[in-house]
């Protein structure tokens, strides 16, 4: 039963994710979905900057503390390490729907492209933007990072392996092309209200720092290798590679 439970709770916890992430991509760019970066809750400019602002931090906080290794050594002890990353997983995507229900709309009108091409080529960058996201993930080994690999082996009763530290595609380009795909999906628009800019550059700055953050961990988990591949591949930008690399990977 204990097992059912583990791989039920991973397969919800995954669930929730794919409505966040879907949504997600209306919310930014304005389709489908009824409440989105640019129509929110209506609220007075100074109120609206401090929620959104609170909201952002919510997801920050959780996501950066719950991804550290010294949480995690501390976590597991609560709850079976089976479902850590689900929980994880879980809790980011509920982050992430606060955001978008207590969204608050900043109209003000930063630039709105009217030429058809370079609309085009913008919304162009926007899908291209997700589905590097979306590559990314599947390059290194998507069902780990998202929690389900973890409790299908407990359902199996095998014990969880780490995965092997590699550069498949685009990781030999950057360190981080999830990353990137989200800083190009959230700064590609034909039109950028005050409140698309406030989220676009609330999340990339938040990137930024959690990336130094991250790489802080994988420099004392991987040592020498990390270093290796910090020195030949950059972190966001694409680059020249200075010399042939074989490990890399996104956590």
């Amino acid at each position: 039963m204990k097992r059912y439970l583990t791989i039920g709770y991973g397969a919800a916890s995954y669930l929730v994710f794919v409505v966040a992430i879907l949504y997600a991509i209306g919310f930014v760019g304005n389709i489908v979905v009824p409440r989105t970066v640019d129509h929110g809750i209506a609220a007075p400019i100074g109120q609206a900057v401090v929620v959104n602002v609170v909201l952002l931090g919510v997801f920050a906080v959780q996501h950066s503390v719950m991804a550290r290794q010294g949480f995690k050594r501390w976590w597991t002890r609560l709850v079976p390490p089976s479902i850590e990353r689900s929980t994880f997983v879980l809790l980011a995507s509920a982050a992430l729907l606060l955001i978008y229900w207590q969204w608050r709309t900043i109209p003000a009108v930063i630039w709105d492209l009217r030429q058809p091409v370079g609309r085009m080529a913008l919304w162009g960058l926007f899908w291209l933007g997700w589905a590097i996201v979306l590559a990314s993930t599947f390059m290194i080994n998507h069902f780990d990072l998202f929690g389900l690999r973890q409790v299908y082996l407990a359902w199996r009763g095998e014990p969880y392996t780490e995965i092997d530290f590699q550069t498949p595609w685009l990781y030999r380009l950057v360190r981080h092309p999830m990353m990137l795909g989200l800083v190009i999906a959230f700064w590609a628009t034909p039109t950028m209200t005050g409140g698309h800019l406030l989220f676009a550059a609330g999340t990339t700055g938040y990137i930024l720092l959690a990336l130094r953050l991250e790489e802080r961990d994988l420099v004392v988990t991987l040592g020498h290798q990390y270093h290796e591949y910090r020195r030949s591949v950059s972190m966001l930008l694409p680059t020249p590679p200075r010399q042939q690399n074989k490990t890399a990977g996104e956590h």
